[in-house]
């Protein structure tokens, strides 16, 4: 009896549309192949929202601008009512923005800043 034919395995392995028979002389146990790598999604917006993510506000008057400029809500949103009945309504949109989160988080550093540095009074923009 030949011991190295007890020893090789069989496998099938799908390649390319058509299945290959391969022969595995070892003892070790069969690792399929690696499944080849997908490229990352191209993030067309990366850059404006790491440019968005640098901006330091450290000026009042530029704080008071980004506070004046960027709404708290969204302003997408309406409720079209006639006689007390809701006819239509427009959900907040913002959210479709692909830079939105970076944008608000730009308003509250500006927020911030006016209150923790300056001390002023943020209530009107909330």
């Amino acid at each position: 009896m030949n011991s190295s034919k007890n020893d090789e395995t069989k496998t099938s392995t799908l390649v390319s549309w058509g299945w290959v028979n391969q022969t595995n002389t070892s003892s070790s146990p069969v690792v399929p192949p690696k499944a080849p790598s997908t490229k990352p999604a191209i993030d067309l917006f990366s850059p404006v929202r790491q440019w968005l993510n640098k901006i330091e506000v450290k000026d009042a008057g530029f704080a008071h601008f980004l506070c004046q400029q960027i709404p708290s809500q969204c302003p997408f949103e309406r409720r079209v009512q006639f006689k007390g009945y809701t006819l239509l309504y427009i959900p907040p949109l913002c959210k479709l923005n692909p830079v939105y989160d970076e944008v608000v988080a730009l308003r509250f550093r500006a927020l911030c800043y006016l209150a923790d540095v300056c001390g002023k009074d943020i209530s009107s923009y909330c």
